[in-house]
């Protein structure tokens, strides 16, 4: 029986992204010709793999089988053609990233455009996602998280600053109005714009002061969903509404500018910075195996201008 590799990575592509149109976007092709594939495939095996719904495509009790044994061959498959990328004088090829927009936003603006220029044959997708998803079944190599969301058996890599703070700011007129807070309880009177993950669970403002940690649950009239939306929050307090929490890097340009002043500043809590995670379980793909290796001397570097001595 002659089956077509180009089918057998189409069914596969469609089963992981458990549509048609997400795995055309992944795979960078069109909806109909995986549909087409994949019904050439079901046809040429006399099987149905694939159960169409119009909401969802899930694998048949075959076709789940199938999924099984394709998936490590095909990966090999691809490990063995990216070989030939370790002759070339520079890596080609895709690398996609699964990332919280949190890190499109503080971190990569400080990589990418050196990644890229010292790698002009790598072509770099980011999709900026909240959900938490297995970068793989996302059509992705690899993503950048911060330690507590971290999977197991996944490699990772430090990337962008090793601490940060969470902050709280507000407009000068708002607090000029309402009174400025010494103690986070006192944010329970104040008007606080709040967000949550699409998981549905409420982000809680935690501070912490000389082995003090307090938690609250803040109330106010906006609330977004962590992602695209965020920002809104800062264009609200920026008006003078109420109280944002967020990364300090990502208000801190307002505070340098005087638009917005820091609220309990001696109490914005400490973090550890996001990793760059993969799975260590398959050889490298040379677009991010590059990737990998440009961070690492970045931060090499990083850490050997902070150690050289003054002059």
């Amino acid at each position: 029986m002659k089956v077509e590799l180009g089918d057998l990575s189409a069914f596969v592509a469609v089963a992981r992204a458990r549509g048609f149109r997400d795995a055309a976007r992944v795979a960078g092709t069109s909806a109909s010709g995986l549909s087409e594939a994949v019904r050439r495939l079901e046809a040429r095996l006399g099987v149905r793999l694939l159960n169409r719904t119009t909401r969802s495509v899930v694998p048949t009790e075959a076709g789940a089988s199938l999924l099984a044994r394709l998936d490590p061959v095909l990966d090999e498959i691809d490990s063995a053609l990216d070989v030939v990328n370790g002759f070339r004088d520079t890596p080609t090829g895709t690398l996609r990233l699964n990332v919280p927009v949190s890190a499109a936003r503080l971190v990569l603006p400080a990589i990418v455009p050196r990644f890229l220029a010292a790698y002009p044959e790598i072509r770099l997708e980011v999709i900026a996602d909240e959900s938490f998803v297995d970068v793989l079944a996302a059509g992705c190599d690899a993503g950048i998280r911060y330690e507590e969301r971290l999977e197991q058996d996944m490699v990772a890599v430090p990337i962008g600053p090793r601490m940060q703070r969470m902050a709280a700011a507000a407009a000068p007129g708002y607090l000029e109005r309402r009174g400025r807070p010494t103690h986070p309880r006192e944010l329970l009177d104040h008007t606080c714009m709040r967000a949550r993950f699409a998981s549905g669970a409420m982000i809680r403002w935690s501070f912490e002061r000389d082995g003090e940690t307090v938690t609250i649950d803040p109330s106010g009239p906006l609330l977004v969903q962590v992602g695209g939306a965020i920002d809104l929050t800062v264009d609200v307090a920026l008006a003078g509404t109420g109280i944002v929490y967020l990364f300090e890097d990502w208000l801190r340009p307002y505070i340098d500018q005087g638009l917005l002043e820091p609220v309990l500043e001696s109490w914005w809590p400490r973090f550890s910075g996001p990793f760059l995670y993969y799975p260590g379980r398959r050889l490298l793909p040379a677009p991010l195996r590059a990737f990998v290796d440009f961070i690492r001397t970045e931060a090499a570097t990083a850490t050997d201008i902070t150690r050289a001595p003054a002059i």
